[in-house]
């Protein structure tokens, strides 16, 4: 892939990776309700966020300590994916600046619920979680809200707004517990990823705040060092949310939730790539070609995952990989060999609704693609992860 497509794939990875909690929320709401949602929600971000910051931070080398530095790990997070969680900020100086959103997909999505999912979202959920973020750069920073919803007028703009302070003085938060519970995992301790800084094209971002990243203007091992950093944050906040759902409700209720999960977004994942690479609908070719760019199966210093193309099927398989020894919750490998082939065939689908999932071993499986098929409708998850306004979300050219 050339840099221009290496790009466009990082604003993917980045919006289904918000996606990875709009899969999640409503299998939670429906059995426990909604504070139970709300809760694992809290947990879920701030056991993912502050690792995968410091390691953002590392990898693009602009861990100064600052607000500037805060900013800069947001525009790389997935839990504020470009134009669709539209963050716009302003550096006073070194110890205060301000965000604020001209468009909160996230808003929209929960906006039409009633002002009491807004609450939970922009008050509940969000005051711990963006202090947790702010913490991996500095446990004295602070954010604190300026405006935020249910928006009064009901059309408002900005749709929040904040301010974000590093104060000397203040009180250092301690570290948040669900940090040291992701720590142990085996993805938290992967060696963060390296750029090659001979390439052809930017391999930092320690030149000013940009208002929106030109990832273009990386080089093509910038762009591959983060497609893989993205994967990992994907997978943090995945195991994450299993977590917080294991502790609540038992192993037996993460592994059927976190299946359900992985069905969910797996596909749109899937559905999203396919489009992007022109190839929705295109067989076994088109399959092979998403599943290899799958956020699921990367990075390959964590997940091995061989495909072979054979005419109209698709042989895959995963070898002893560092995926499938996660102690702590199970990864999305790890689910994919622990019960039927119902996952891995939702994933498949999105690429080519004619596709056959069938196992061939303990962690081996084919897909074929019968053109003559009957297209199969899309599991209840998938649907349920397409009421995100993100799923369908085209980006602008700016």
């Amino acid at each position: 892939m050339n840099r221009d497509e290496l790009a466009r794939l990082v604003r993917e990875y980045l919006l289904c990776g918000h996606l990875i909690d709009r899969a999640g929320a409503p299998l939670l709401i429906g059995p426990y309700g909604r504070d139970a949602m709300r809760d694992v929600a809290i947990e879920e971000w701030r056991g993912a966020s502050p690792i995968y910051t410091r390691r953002i931070q590392q990898l693009l080398g602009f861990a100064r300590g600052d607000v500037e530095t805060v900013f800069k790990g947001m525009q790389i997070d997935i839990g504020a994916p470009p134009q669709f969680m539209d963050f716009r900020y302003r550096v006073h100086d070194a110890g205060r600046g301000e965000f604020w959103l001209d468009h909160c997909g996230a808003l929209m999505d929960v906006e039409p619920m009633g002002d009491d999912y807004v609450k939970a979202m922009c008050h509940d959920i969000e005051d711990p979680t963006f202090d947790a973020t702010a913490w991996a750069t500095d446990p004295r920073a602070r954010m604190t809200p300026i405006h935020r919803p249910p928006r009064r007028p009901a059309d408002r703009h900005p749709h929040c707004a904040w301010d974000v302070t590093i104060d000397p003085g203040a009180e250092a938060l301690p570290e948040p517990d669900e940090v040291g519970r992701m720590a142990v995992t085996r993805v938290a301790q992967l060696p963060v990823a390296t750029i090659d800084p001979t390439d052809e094209g930017r391999a930092d971002y320690t030149g000013p705040l940009q208002d929106d990243v030109r990832f273009e203007e990386f080089s093509a091992s910038a762009l591959c060092a983060l497609l893989d950093e993205i994967a990992v944050q994907h997978h943090l906040l995945a195991q994450s949310f299993l977590d917080a759902v294991g502790r609540r409700w038992g192993h037996d209720a993460a592994v059927d939730i976190g299946r359900r999960h992985l069905t969910g977004i797996g596909a749109v994942t899937s559905g999203r790539l396919a489009a992007l690479l022109g190839v929705a609908g295109g067989g076994a070719a088109g399959v092979a070609r998403v599943l290899d760019l799958h956020p699921a199966f990367r990075p390959r210093s964590y997940v091995e995952l061989r495909i072979e193309l054979d005419g109209d099927a698709v042989r895959l398989a995963f070898g002893d990989c560092v995926a499938l020894h996660e102690e702590l919750v199970p990864s999305w490998p790890q689910l994919l060999t622990a019960g039927g082939p119902e996952p891995l065939t939702a994933i498949v689908q999105g690429v080519d609704p004619r596709a056959r999932v069938a196992a061939t071993g303990e962690r081996a499986w084919e897909v074929v693609v019968d053109p003559a098929a009957t297209p199969a409708q899309e599991p209840k998850e998938v649907v349920l992860t397409r009421f995100s306004t993100g799923a369908d979300f085209a980006f602008a050219e700016r």
